[in-house]
């Protein structure tokens, strides 16, 4: 059976859904959501989500939209949940909007933003050559899209829509949920897997077309603390201590090639990202990431032999290391009797035509943490491209195929009664 969505339906969703400032905020961890206008885009959706026909539509205090599309075929299928992500990067300006689509790609540099001479240049970003003779949609290169993760709340509604108005497609329940804060690492906190009550799911918040992600890195957030003693610079020798030196010394002494800048693939690296402070005391925040775990604890144990080579050096108590592990590598719960739900994607992926694209995640998502939480969550592509940045792009027939692979998947998860649960 051909299930086609229109492009129309989720060209006109997707506007719908940039239309609403819903960045997020690092820096307000008392709150959830961080920020009003996540909020307000959640109860913006459950009256969609209730439009539409879905039942158990709820929005809890802190923005997490959860939906049914009761099952139609009377027997005891898996349920499978989808899950996206309101929020956006704080990472650049996030609205007010002002998208445009570059109808048929022709090739070469783009101008986005005359008055303002903003150009998206292809020596930068070679990658959107691939999508040439294809509509695209960007913006005037003063904001982000916000196609991370709004194309993926747009592949998932529009799935549910179609199925809605199809009855006799036959599937099983199905479970849509959508998430606030995801890109401050902080929406997994909240997630309700019980309430959810899906037997596994996928986060739909992946790239380019053909994305299939169930390998992602382990990840420490460590703060590296360096205590200085400030004296008169006039009288300073042997006495001051600079925690600034300390830090730059810290930096030159990491692995030179183990930073982002220069690893790709499996390779793991640290990377500093922030630091603030003055002779008296620096605060350095850093990532520490490996896909292998055994090499991901190596790298957080040089870290603390780091430290007493520092506190020998300098005093004791010149170096604190504060160690924060934020997620693990979901190949672990996906290898553990899981595989088959990439399976499934991948045969759904391979039926309506789209080459599966299976890389390991050089970073991570919801369904990390949530794989761990006991709920088996792959990723999926959007379809979108340079997220966090204002030089985003969206090719409008990856988004049509993004959805198309969620509706794809609501129907063929019924298949996997009797594997959900190992």
């Amino acid at each position: 059976m051909t299930m086609e969505i229109e492009m129309e339906t989720v060209v006109k969703r997707f506007r719908d859904y940039i239309s609403f400032n819903t960045q997020s905020d690092e820096a307000n961890d008392k709150e959830c959501p961080s920020t009003p206008g996540q909020m307000v885009l959640a109860k913006h959706l459950a009256d969609e989500l209730r439009s539409i026909g879905l039942t158990e539509v709820t929005v809890d205090e802190h923005g997490y939209v959860m939906a049914t599309l009761p099952a139609n075929n009377g027997d005891d299928s898996p349920v499978v949940g989808f899950i996206s992500h309101l929020d956006t990067s704080p990472d650049a300006a996030g609205g007010p909007i002002h998208e445009q689509i570059i109808h048929a790609y022709a090739g070469g540099d783009i101008v986005l933003n005359e008055e303002k001479g903003i150009v998206f240049s292809v020596a930068d970003f070679p990658g959107i050559e691939r999508y040439k003779g294809q509509d695209i949609m960007m913006t005037d290169g003063t904001t982000l899209l916000g196609a991370d993760d709004k194309a993926g709340v747009t592949a998932i509604v529009s799935a549910a829509e179609y199925l809605m108005a199809h009855p006799e497609i036959s599937h099983g329940k199905i479970r849509l949920g959508f998430t606030p804060d995801e890109e401050t690492g902080r929406s997994a906190d909240r997630f309700d897997v019980k309430a959810f009550g899906a037997d596994f799911a996928y986060t739909v918040d992946g790239g380019e077309i053909g994305g299939l992600e169930y390998e992602n890195f382990n990840a420490a957030n460590p703060t590296i603390l360096f205590h200085g003693r400030s004296v008169h610079t006039g009288d300073a020798k042997g006495k001051m201590k600079n925690a600034v030196s300390m830090a730059a010394e810290w930096q030159q002494m990491l692995p030179a090639g183990e930073k982002p800048e220069y690893t790709e693939g499996h390779e793991g690296f640290f990377h500093v990202h922030t630091v603030a402070g003055s002779v008296e005391l620096v605060t350095m925040e850093m990532l520490v990431r490996d896909h292998d775990r055994a090499h991901f604890e190596r790298r957080k144990a040089l870290l603390d032999d780091m430290a007493a080579f520092f506190n020998k050096k300098y005093g004791e108590g010149s170096v604190e290391v504060h160690h924060r592990d934020v997620y693990y590598n979901m190949l672990e719960k996906i290898e553990d009797g899981n595989l088959y739900v990439v399976e499934l994607a991948r045969e759904a992926m391979e039926e309506i035509g789209i080459e599966p694209d299976v890389q390991p995640i050089r970073g991570g998502t919801d369904g990390a943490r949530l794989s761990f939480m006991g709920l088996p969550c792959p990723n999926l592509f959007t379809g979108g491209a340079n997220f966090h940045g204002r030089f985003e792009y969206l090719p409008l027939p990856s988004l049509k195929k993004a959805a198309e692979l969620v509706l794809a998947i609501m129907v063929k998860a019924a298949s996997c009664k009797g594997k959900a649960g190992k």
